[in-house]
């Protein structure tokens, strides 16, 4: 049997516990703004849209 101090020495699966730290952090700040995502994306499409229509005439 493993003793106390081998299994807090143990580093297996620290990688996944920061992956998942991570994506719950993102998660987060996507989810705080939102709103502001939204617009950004919109205004950034609404001028790629606006320059290809630009070309195309």
């Amino acid at each position: 049997m493993r003793s106390m101090k081998d299994i807090l020495k143990d580093e297996s699966g620290v990688g996944v516990v920061e992956i998942i730290l991570i994506l719950v952090v993102l998660i987060a700040l996507v989810v705080i703004f939102k709103e502001q995502l939204t617009a950004l994306v919109e205004r950034i499409f609404g001028s790629i849209t606006g320059g290809v229509s630009i070309i195309t005439e």
